[in-house]
Parts: structure tokens; C-alpha cells; sequence
């Protein structure tokens, strides 16, 4: 099995504002877009013209509609990709060395050289975040676009992953979050941004900023009046308050 190297400083990673997130799907097109011509490349589509088509996508987004306790409720996008854990069973199930954690900047890649296709990467993911190809036969993810945050061709501001640099309303975010003062881990400390699932122990090193109250957040055309969102409750009416809440409820909903 595949061994982790030594945790380095570097934690490359992304912060995914919920409460910003408006669910254009811009970020999943634009990772297709690239990564299609891109390091991982190609990424296989099934039947794309068909009744019903599916492929490889590194990043999908999900939608609910969320109800409170007392009834009010909220449309809540969740973008979901891969998390780039610090201690990922993707990598340690892996038997040919395929699944790997690097300990220059933290990212977890694929070696399709390596690759068998048997699997056990994406069963040991708890967040569905792996994507076989049937048609090459290889298991693919997220790359944090490594084909374009470290191309010094491209001007500094675009050396981000496809994602960041199309979300339109800037709800994605990338930078260190090994190191406590930069950008990234400022916005993680300031909003209370969180892991998703963190009982399970992967140690993620993307975070979640959970959505913000109506009274806390800039006044919008048309939002109704309504209380606290940091107090929500499950579809099946169980408490789900606050940050820690939410997400459990969300991967209580992925889950089923």
C-alpha cells in the first residue's frame, strides 16, 4: 500500500463560501473545459447528446432546497471536489503508488502510468470525490489545475484553478492554508470556515465558509426579512444548528 510522505508546510488548497455560492455551475464547466485539454486529460463524456449523458467531472455542484424548524428556507448550493486531505485513505489503500499526497504544496494526484483501475481509492473516499473513466480504464481528480498555478507563462493573477478564476461571484477561493497568515486561512478564521465531515479524521484541507445570517450579510434586492440562518434544521426535522450542523446535514443528504 501507498505510504504519505511527511507533511510539509505548503497546504494548497481551495475555501468555498456557501453563503456566496449562487449555483451558476461555472466552476464545473470551466474545470471540464480545461482539464478535458489539461494534465488529466481527456476526461470522458457518455452519450453527451443522448437522453441520458454523463462523463468525468472533477467538480460537481449540488442543490437543496433548505428548510428551518420554523419553516422559512433557503436554496443552498454545495460545490463538491476533491478536498485534498492530509491523511487521505484514497492514497494509503492504493497498492500500485497510483494515489499520491505530495509533500511539496499537499495536493493529492494520480499517476495514470500507475493507475490499475481496481477502484479502492474511490471507495475509500468518503466524499465521492474520485472519477473512473471507464474509457481509459484509469481513475482521475482534481488537480487544483497544477498545469496552471505553477505556469510561469501565464500572468500571476491567472495562476489559480480554472474554478477560481471563472466563479463570478468570487465565491471560490485558493491560496496556502498551511500558513496562518495568508489570504485564505484569514477569510478560514474569520468566517469559521469548517471541515467537512470532520469526525471522519481525513484532516481536509479544503474548508467551507457556512452561510452567514440575513442580518450579517449585505442587503440584497428582494430578500425577504428572516431570522438567524446559522439555526437550520434537516428535512426529516432534526437540529442541525450552526456551521458543524449544516454540513452534516449536507452529507447526510449526499449519503442517501
Amino acid at each position: 500500500m501507498t505510504s504519505l510522505p511527511q507533511s510539509g508546510p505548503r497546504k494548497l488548497g481551495l475555501v468555498i463560501d456557501l453563503d456566496t455560492c449562487v449555483g451558476c455551475h461555472a466552476c464545473v464547466t470551466s474545470c471540464k473545459e480545461w482539464n478535458t485539454g489539461g494534465h488529466m486529460a481527456p476526461l470522458t463524456d457518455y452519450d453527451p447528446h443522448g437522453p441520458d449523458p454523463d462523463g468525468v467531472w472533477f467538480n460537481r455542484v449540488h442543490t437543496y432546497e433548505h428548510t428551518r424548524a420554523d419553516g422559512a428556507s433557503r436554496t443552498m448550493h454545495f460545490p463538491r471536489s476533491c478536498l485534498h486531505c492530509d491523511k487521505p485513505d484514497c492514497v494509503t489503500v492504493c497498492p500500485t503508488g497510483a494515489s499520491y499526497k505530495r509533500a511539496s504544496d499537499g495536493i493529492v494526484l494520480v499517476d495514470e502510468q500507475k493507475c490499475i483501475g481496481c477502484k479502492l481509492c474511490s471507495w475509500a473516499c468518503p466524499y465521492g470525490a474520485r472519477e473512473f473513466d471507464v474509457v481509459e480504464g484509469v481513475m482521475k481528480k482534481c488537480t487544483l489545475c497544477i498545469d496552471r498555478i505553477y505556469n510561469q507563462n501565464l500572468p500571476e493573477a491567472d495562476r489559480v484553478p480554472a474554478c477560481v478564476a471563472a466563479c463570478p461571484p468570487g465565491a471560490r477561493h485558493f491560496g496556502d492554508l498551511g500558513d496562518p497568515q495568508s489570504p485564505v486561512s484569514q477569510l478560514v478564521a474569520e468566517r469559521g470556515g469548517v471541515d467537512l465531515s470532520p469526525e471522519l479524521g481525513y484532516e481536509p484541507v479544503n474548508k467551507y465558509l457556512p452561510p452567514r445570517a440575513e442580518t450579517d450579510r449585505a442587503p440584497r434586492m428582494g430578500a425577504p426579512a428572516a431570522a438567524s440562518l446559522n439555526s437550520v434544521a434537516g428535512g426529516d426535522g432534526s437540529d442541525t444548528s450552526g456551521a458543524t450542523g449544516l454540513l452534516r446535514w449536507i452529507d447526510r443528504v449526499l449519503s442517501s
